[in-house]
């Protein structure tokens, strides 16, 4: 397996439950667990869905804040691999630069990097748990003029351990989850905080501690009370999804109706219309209002315009206006790399991802022995990444009672009009799209953004579908 973050720590879970047989090791580029939850350390990083679902299915989320920090929820997923054993497991600095399947032994060579040793490992499956992001480098542009600008210009992905904002002036590009995460955290201690957007987005405030959960947690046993929370949260959003889909003209006015309604006078209708319908990007989640209440103090404030250039006192807008500042953050958004950059070939030739057809969410066309951990982009990462690491089990268990060597999926049916495996507009998918693999418009290479439609076919479908194929070494799978 490759990554020790939220995906990999569930993968190894239920592979040591459901596959006792197997041996696997789990190679993580880092020094750390945790992925995404313990790069990313700057002020506020929070979960951007709910923690009851967020969280694993066999360890409960006992507290009742739905929306958890950024070390909280890294702390969760080190105890969860302490706790279950999984530690062992991980060779920590160990990063996957390539992958060859060699059809006659039916086995992938896997090479990695650790402190400058290049190193070879040899497996009957490979499983990538490495999410989506370039951990190395966001999206930051080239605008004009940085170099000439006086204050400091940092990423969020690598926020400096170091860094003081209090009583500066500060700029927040970007209007996404990270750009409305920052903006009330940094408020607390700024001089002033400005969003300056390109484009608004839909911005939704919840409750950050779930009051019918803590209710269910008192009243009921742990493990009870989180199943029916789970559930609860999951309905509560595909039902969201669903309306926001159907309805999406709905949704949108009542979107910007309760924006304005909270920021009040504080900001203009213009800056709260966004140009895509809800869903077409994840909705920016507001706990407690917090985003609202920081722009309606007067300590921060939002700007629609763009930047034309950097100037030594802060930032020239395409209007004339300069916005100063004392520090800039570029909230612009990721940088995607699918299976953590390896290269990947099949008997010695490199795999052409944007070819390849996703298969149920999970796999590729024609690609044997290999699943790759991908969650949701409308509900939790952690939903679907549990179905997935049991559906590999499934197969793992299949192969090995029959004697067989080999699962591959293979198109050789109509998959009907195919579109990108990430089906948002958000603008670090739009920029990968040339590196992503297709999904079709029917089943199983359609991805559906649906956990109850998954859980059917990841779950209690048949392993034998007539797309996903079987054999044993040397022979031609059927």
């Amino acid at each position: 397996m490759v990554g020790a973050g939220l995906s990999g720590v569930a993968a190894a879970h239920y592979l040591q439950r459901e596959c006792p047989a197997e041996r696997f090791v789990i190679l993580e580029g880092r020094d750390a667990i945790g992925g995404t939850w313990d790069l990313f350390r700057y002020p506020g990083i929070r979960s951007d869905s709910d923690m009851f679902t967020l969280g694993y299915t066999f360890r409960p989320w006992t507290s009742d804040a739905q929306i958890a920090g950024g070390p909280a929820i890294r702390d969760y997923i080190r105890y969860t691999a302490r706790d279950e054993g999984i530690l062992p497991h991980i060779r920590f600095g160990h990063r996957v630069t390539a992958a060859n399947w060699d059809a006659a032994s039916a086995r992938w060579t896997v090479d990695a990097e650790s402190g400058g040793e290049a190193l070879r490992f040899s497996c009957r499956f490979l499983f990538f748990c490495s999410g989506y992001y370039d951990y190395e480098q966001g999206h930051d542009p080239a605008w004009p003029g940085r170099e000439t600008f006086a204050g400091r210009i940092v990423h969020p992905q690598h926020w400096p351990a170091d860094l003081d904002y209090a009583n500066k002036q500060v700029v927040v590009i970007g209007s996404g989850a990270t750009a409305i995460t920052l903006l009330p955290s940094l408020a607390a201690q700024a001089a002033h905080v400005t969003m300056l957007q390109r484009s608004p987005s839909y911005i939704i405030a919840l409750p950050a501690r779930d009051a019918i959960g803590r209710m269910l947690q008192v009243m009921l046993p742990r493990t009870l009370a989180y199943r029916l929370i789970r559930w609860k949260n999951i309905l509560l959003s595909t039902a969201l999804f669903q309306f926001s889909r159907r309805r999406p003209l709905a949704m949108r006015n009542w979107l910007v109706r309760q924006a304005q309604a909270r920021f009040g006078p504080a900001v203009q209708q213009r800056d709260l219309q966004p140009r895509y319908d809800p869903w077409d990007q994840r909705l920016c989640i507001a706990p407690d209002a917090d985003v609202f209440r920081a722009v309606r103090s007067g300590r921060a404030s939002i700007v629609t315009d763009e930047v034309a250039r950097f100037v030594p006192e802060g930032i020239e807008l395409a209007s004339g206006r300069v916005l100063p500042a004392d520090l800039v953050v570029t909230a612009t958004g990721l940088k995607l790399k699918m299976l953590g950059g390896a290269r990947i070939t099949l008997d010695g030739q490199p795999l052409r991802m944007a070819e390849s057809l996703s298969y149920k969410g999970m796999m590729l066309s024609g690609l044997p022995n290999l699943a790759m951990a991908m969650g949701y982009t409308n509900a939790s990462w952690t939903l679907k990444c549990e179905l997935i690491a049991r559906q590999v089990c499934r197969i793992l268990n299949h192969m090995r009672s029959q004697g067989l060597d080999v699962c591959v999926p293979v198109l050789d049916a109509d998959a009907g009009e195919t579109r990108p495996a990430l089906d948002l507009s958000s603008g670090y998918i739009q920029r990968a799209a040339g590196v992503l693999p297709r999904q079709g418009s029917r089943k199983p290479w359609r991805i559906h953004q649906n956990y109850l439609r998954d859980l059917l076919a990841l779950k209690l479908a048949p392993l034998r579908d007539g797309a996903l194929r079987f054999a044993r070494r040397g022979e031609v799978p059927r």
